[in-house]
Order: structure tokens, then C-alpha cells, then sequence
């Protein structure tokens, strides 16, 4: 930390304690950065600084600030005159406040700075100011100039050093009009339910293993250009259609996670059915079981009717058969008769023939 530039020196002011600390940058930006070139011949576009009324170039020990005003003119400011403005902030970071942390909301935060002590001196009621944020488990709000403007600030613990967030003031933040959705939607308990499923799913994440692929990818192309090989060609897009099945988006969605930390899908959809409020998808097995029950009441009235086909059946096969052997004795006997009165005529015709 003491090898870190202070972009700002000052103290905290505590009440009546005052902490002489130093601001140093929290963050650090690891982004590409492109130069400007002359497309024909490859060369360095520059900006120069130059004097209007001079018209000739300018150093930068040369340059200092100025406002403009309303009509044109330029009044001169310089350091001296910002270092004695009659404000407390201007080398103070004067803390108004002190709220809990869920209090401020992100959309304020702005610049992160770490305050380092200044001096031996300052390390007892630095330390005194920590440990009392850490107690209260609150944050303390505080008004400090910085780069020409009063802003306000954050100040909580981490680790062992306090850390100041910079504020934007709450006329600076917009409100968020005309930006949700301004037609009416409804959303399910089983589309909630899937969603907690997918965030389950995707669980928490060591935010030191993200790192910018962007930049790592822009390295490649530079040093392929370099080497003068060919840069890398990007993976063709996925065609992606329109997502008309929100349900079936978010069950592939859940299904996708699991296979990428290698898990089977089935251990997936059980785990879609375990999650809270599952009240409609517990109610399925008793439906089904109702289509069982419904489906063997008619499986058993199938087999009554069947059964009472045969009965019937077999009564009018077996009324047939006593028609038919009723027919045939009373057939039987009418042809025995006939037979027996037709007989012995012809045996007497025989007899008088052979006489």
C-alpha cells in the first residue's frame, strides 16, 4: 500500500478525532487501449494542445484551468484558489453519518478508494474507526472534495483497512421510467419454480475465477497479426430461434446447467420436482391414479358386459338347441307315422301284384 501514488491527502474528521489518511486508488483497469492511426500509411494520429491565440503548441506546465462563462469569457482558477475554498471538506473527509450497509443503494456507488493512514500518529484512531464500523456493522456516509467538486462518500472495512465509495448525489441517479415492460404479464408458480430451479443450479461462483475473455481474445488477434499469421476466427453463433415455450426455455435451461457440472439430467428434473411449492406437480400422481381408478371402472364394466354377452349367449344357444331337438322328435314322429300308414299299403299291392 505505501508504494501505491495518493491521489489525495488529507484526514478523516470523526467527531472531534481527526485521522490524517491518504486516498489511493482501489481499482485498476486492465483494458486494451488502441492508438489512433493514419489508415494510408499506418501513422500515429497525436493530439496537440495548442494555444488559440498563440496558435502554437503548449506544454503542459503551461496549462492551467479556467471557466467559461455564460458569454465567452474565461475566468482564470487556480490551485491556490481551490485549496482555500470555504468549505470543511476541502481537505477533510467529514463523516455526516452512520446507516446500516443495505441502506445504500449500488446504484450511487461510483469510484472505490482505500484510505491508508498518514503517519504513525494517525494509526490509533484509524484503528479506533474500524473497529466501530465492524461493531455496529454499519457504514458511514461523508462529504469530501475531490478533482474540483464536493462529493459524497462510503466508507466501510475491508480487512483490515477502511475503503471509501464514492456517491453520486441522488439528483445525479435517474429514475427508472419507461424502462419495465408496459404491458401486463402474469408469471406461474411453476415458471418461479423452475427459475429458482436454474438459479439453484448455477449456485455461487468465486468471483476470482471470472476473468476478461474479451481481452484475452483481442491478445490472440494482436499477437497472431504479430507473428503475421492469420488471426482467429470467431465460432460461428448458435441459431437461435425464437423462444416461444418459456417452460421448456427454462427446463433446458436447468437440464444444460446440470450436464455442464456433470450431472445426469435425471438428477436434474428430480430436482426440479423437490423445490418448494410443488403443489401441482405432487397433484399429477393423484390424477393419475384417478385415470387408473376411472380406466379399471371401465375395464370392469367391459368385462359385466361381456360376461353378459355370453350368459345371454348361452341362453340362446341353448333355447336353440331345445327348439331344435323339440323340432326334431315332433319331425321324427310325424315322419314315423306317415311311414307306418304308407307302408303296409304297398305291401298289399305287392301281394296282389305277385298273385
Amino acid at each position: 500500500m505505501l508504494h501505491v501514488r495518493s491521489i489525495w491527502n488529507g484526514a478523516i474528521s470523526f467527531g472531534l478525532v481527526s485521522i490524517p489518511i491518504k486516498v489511493v486508488n482501489a481499482t485498476e483497469s486492465h483494458s486494451i487501449s488502441f492508438r489512433q492511426i493514419h489508415l494510408e500509411d499506418g501513422g500515429r494520429i497525436r493530439y496537440r494542445k495548442v494555444c488559440e491565440l498563440d496558435d502554437r503548441e503548449v506544454s503542459q506546465a503551461e496549462i492551467g484551468k479556467g471557466y467559461e462563462d455564460a458569454d465567452g469569457t474565461i475566468i482564470p482558477i487556480t490551485d491556490e484558489d481551490l485549496a482555500h475554498l470555504p468549505l470543511p471538506t476541502a481537505k477533510t473527509i467529514e463523516i455526516v453519518a452512520f446507516v446500516p450497509a443495505d441502506r445504500i443503494d449500488p446504484l450511487h456507488m461510483d469510484s472505490a478508494y482505500y484510505l491508508a493512514v498518514g503517519g504513525a500518529p494517525a494509526a490509533k484512531p484509524y484503528t479506533l474507526l474500524r473497529e466501530a464500523l465492524k461493531r455496529s456493522q454499519k457504514v458511514a456516509i461523508a462529504k469530501f472534495a475531490l478533482r474540483g467538486r464536493e462529493r459524497l462518500g462510503m466508507l466501510r472495512v475491508v480487512g483490515d483497512a477502511i475503503a471509501m465509495h464514492g456517491l453520486l448525489w441522488p439528483d445525479e441517479v435517474r429514475e427508472p421510467e419507461g424502462v419495465a415492460p408496459d404491458t401486463k404479464v402474469t408469471v406461474n408458480d411453476k415458471e418461479l419454480d423452475l427459475a429458482d430451479a436454474l438459479m439453484d443450479t448455477l449456485g455461487e461462483i468465486d468471483l476470482t475465477e471470472l476473468h476478461d475473455e474479451y481481452r484475452e481474445a483481442v491478445e490472440e488477434v494482436v499477437a497472431a497479426k504479430a507473428a503475421g499469421e492469420a488471426p482467429p476466427q470467431a465460432p460461428e453463433p448458435a441459431s437461435g430461434g425464437k423462444v416461444l415455450d418459456l417452460m421448456a426455455a427454462l427446463e433446458n435451461s436447468v437440464r444444460a446447467a446440470k450436464e455442464s457440472r456433470g450431472e445426469e439430467p435425471a438428477k436434474a428434473e428430480a430436482q426440479v420436482k423437490s423445490l418448494p411449492q410443488r403443489k401441482s406437480a405432487r397433484a399429477a400422481p393423484k390424477q393419475a391414479a384417478g385415470k387408473k381408478s376411472t380406466a379399471a371402472k371401465k375395464t370392469a364394466a367391459k368385462k359385466t358386459a361381456s360376461s353378459a354377452r355370453k350368459s345371454t349367449s348361452k341362453t340362446t344357444q341353448g333355447a336353440k338347441k331345445t327348439t331344435a331337438k323339440s323340432t326334431a322328435k315332433s319331425t321324427a314322429k310325424s315322419t314315423a307315422k306317415s311311414t307306418a300308414k304308407k307302408t303296409p299299403a304297398k305291401k298289399t299291392t305287392s301281394r296282389k301284384r305277385t298273385a
